[in-house]
């Protein structure tokens, strides 16, 4: 079992395609349940995207902990969130491993805390001191144990981005497109270091548990759309599905190259566009 692990290029491409399809709407809604002053926990933050995505949609003072087992990530995350907001005209200083963001909206501040998501005493350390839980393309990597232990732990809003669904289209079709996409999806359920990963159930299974513990529950599709000028953001998915159907289904190897090939030939001639589908959720308490 190996603990994933996603290298800072992957998410510096990746963050213009979640924030153009992460849910404005649901983001709305959970700023409006929100206190004067909300207590964010990021679960597995990365290099901080949700908060540049998310912090301004909020629009007022509030307090972020990214809590991720990546040390280095975390780093990254206080000095691209800083470079973000000093372009958009905010003054950003880091005193005492804090990041403090000062808008006209109010005094936006960031913690990192560098913490294994694995270990089963995460959920009870963290969560009481927070007004929200939130994260973004965590959900399907994690197990059904781990997932239940979350919710068991949870009293407050949760809002989950991207979260694969399967709704995956690849334009052109080829012909070996549904061996590298069944081999694929074998990858997506390998234990991630959480358990045997939820993979593609992971919305309905989320939306089934949170709705059984009282929460009320709203989800919206999210997916990405990766358009034929996009060439570097298609060639990362064609590569890396390739690679992960292929360590899935080793005796696959020679149609899973001819596929890759393929697509990557489409891909440079601009004539490939590819739709990798997604749902955003969010979960109020009962009452909320």
């Amino acid at each position: 079992m190996t603990v994933e692990r996603f290298d800072s290029e992957w998410l510096t491409l990746r963050e213009p395609f979640d924030h153009a399809a992460r849910s404005v709407a649901l983001a709305r809604r959970l700023g409006n349940h929100l206190p004067a002053r909300p207590r964010l926990l990021d679960l597995g933050a990365g290099t901080g995207s949700l908060f540049r995505f998310l912090a301004p949609i909020i629009g007022r003072g509030q307090d972020w902990i990214l809590m991720d087992a990546d040390a280095a990530l975390l780093e990254d995350a206080f000095g691209r969130t800083a470079a973000w907001a000093r372009r958009h005209g905010f003054a950003a200083t880091a005193p005492n491993d804090t990041l403090l963001v000062s808008t006209p909206h109010g005094l936006w501040r960031m913690q990192a805390v560098r913490r294994d998501l694995t270990a089963r005493s995460v959920m009870t350390m963290a969560l009481p001191e927070t007004d929200a839980v939130l994260c973004s393309a965590l959900l399907d990597l994690v197990s059904p144990a781990w997932l239940g232990r979350l919710f068991d732990a949870l009293r407050v809003p949760f809002l989950a981005c991207l979260t694969v669904d399967g709704r995956d289209v690849w334009q052109p079709r080829h012909q070996n497109d549904a061996l590298v996409r069944t081999d694929f999806r074998h990858d997506q359920r390998r234990d991630k270091g959480f358990g045997p990963a939820l993979g593609l159930a992971a919305p309905s299974f989320a939306l089934n548990a949170l709705a059984a513990r009282g929460f009320t529950t709203a989800s919206t599709p999210t997916d990405w759309h990766v358009p034929r000028a996009a060439l570097r953001m298609q060639r990362a998915l064609i590569d890396g599905t390739a690679e992960a159907a292929r360590d899935a289904r080793p005796s696959h190897s020679r149609a899973i190259m001819a596929w890759q090939e393929a697509r990557l030939r489409q891909a440079m001639r601009a004539r490939l566009a590819i739709r990798i589908g997604h749902r955003d959720i969010l979960a109020l308490p009962s009452g909320g």
